[in-house]
């Protein structure tokens, strides 16, 4: 089993920035995958970033140009660097990573989620 765990939301004023980390650890061989995806009160999960293991990313339009995900393969660590937030950002984001099973398929694991919420 892997777990993953969340940390860096909170409330913040529109225009500011949050960092949000989520660290991946257990039975562990390999990771292809890691993101996030976010959910707002009444509406579906919206996928926001992914980065595959080899560092390629992809954003969501809406959110290209403020927000940029990375990670660090060593610490099996995903972050993701959001500026200029908006009301409409106002969210629990959820991360993901895609662990490689001994049978070299894939199971997609889900972290807890954390609120991020931004006032206007």
């Amino acid at each position: 089993q892997v777990q993953l765990v969340e940390s860096g939301g909170g409330l913040v004023q529109a225009g500011e920035s949050l960092r949000l980390s989520c660290a991946a650890s257990g039975r562990i061989f390999s990771i292809n995958s890691m993101g996030w995806y976010r959910q707002a009160p009444g509406k579906q999960r919206e996928l926001v970033a992914t980065i595959t293991s080899g560092g390629r990313t992809d954003h969501a339009d809406s959110v290209k140009g403020r927000f940029s995900i990375s990670r660090n393969n060593a610490k099996n660590t995903v972050y993701l660097q959001m500026n200029s937030l908006k009301p409409e950002d106002t969210a629990v984001y959820y991360c993901f990573a895609d662990s490689r099973n001994v049978d070299l398929t894939y199971s997609r694991y889900w972290g807890q989620g954390t609120q991020v919420t931004v006032s206007s």
